[in-house]
């Protein structure tokens, strides 16, 4: 069983990235920048194996289409996403494949990544529905690359960073796995942690467009307005503390309605 770590970022001027995440297995480096041009070298892990990295340098924007063109030219039997602000655990390649050989039904993983603030998680495996994957982020899953490509399913580049302030890209897209009859389940080990200062991708985290793209998402997501709306409500409530150095809740739930009937 074979992995690939798939990574976006930006503006990268060498291969550091691959040390700064701690790559311990074969990655897709997609990095929007200025030129076009491909690269494919080795580098060895830490227990001296050889790993592949190609290395994609693009000039297009949009952390969808970074998504899309690194499942595009991915070649794993299992595939993890990564950002530019993440750092994997040492035993990462193990701890996936032991994950997918323990439930064999499993077409996607979600697993738990450790950042400030605390992410608070489930303390056992679980089979995730719609509402579960609403509170996963990007840098948590891993997926089994030939369902994905079976199903044709890729990131809507219509949202997530770069195009709209939410994101929502993760969300969409596991939920377009769940239209698809795919299977995704949570187990309850870290997989990396998010390094300190923010990503590239977040620079307009939480601001007003931020809110009102969130809603438009979770309309178009749930398909519905009474239940979007409710989510609305649970994501002020209760992701107030990651927000709250940016707005208040009325705020929030404001720009997330606006949002939801503009939508």
């Amino acid at each position: 069983m074979t992995l690939e770590v798939l990574i976006s970022c930006m503006h990268q001027k060498n291969t550091d990235i691959i040390q700064k995440s701690n790559i311990q297995s074969d990655v897709v480096i997609v990095n929007q920048c200025d030129i076009n041009k491909t690269e494919n070298i080795t580098f060895q892990n830490h227990q001296n194996e050889e790993c592949k990295a190609r290395i994609i340098h693009t000039t297009e924007r949009g952390l969808s289409k970074s998504r899309n063109l690194a499942i595009a030219n991915a070649c794993g039997d299992i595939c993890i996403i990564c950002d530019d602000d993440e750092y994997f655990s040492l035993n990462y390649p193990e701890t996936i494949r032991q994950a997918f050989q323990n439930i064999p039904q499993a077409d996607i993983i979600v697993f738990q990544v450790n950042r400030d603030p605390i992410k608070h998680y489930p303390q056992h495996i679980k089979k995730l529905n719609s509402f579960d994957c609403l509170k996963v982020s990007s840098v948590e899953i891993a997926f089994k690359l030939s369902k994905i490509k079976e199903k044709n399913i890729l990131f809507d580049e219509k949202v997530g960073s770069g195009v709209s302030k939410a994101g929502g890209e993760e969300n969409i897209f596991l939920h377009n796995c769940l239209r698809n009859k795919l299977s995704i389940y949570f187990v309850p080990i870290t997989l990396a942690r998010l390094l300190p200062g923010s990503s590239q991708w977040d620079s307009a985290k939480f601001s007003k467009e931020y809110f009102i793209d969130r809603g438009k998402f979770t309309q178009k997501l749930i398909g519905g307005k009474i239940f979007a709306i409710l989510y609305a409500c649970y994501f002020s409530l209760f992701k107030y503390s990651k927000f709250k150095h940016k707005t208040n809740i009325v705020n929030a739930l404001r720009y997330m309605l606006y949002g939801v009937f503009k939508g």
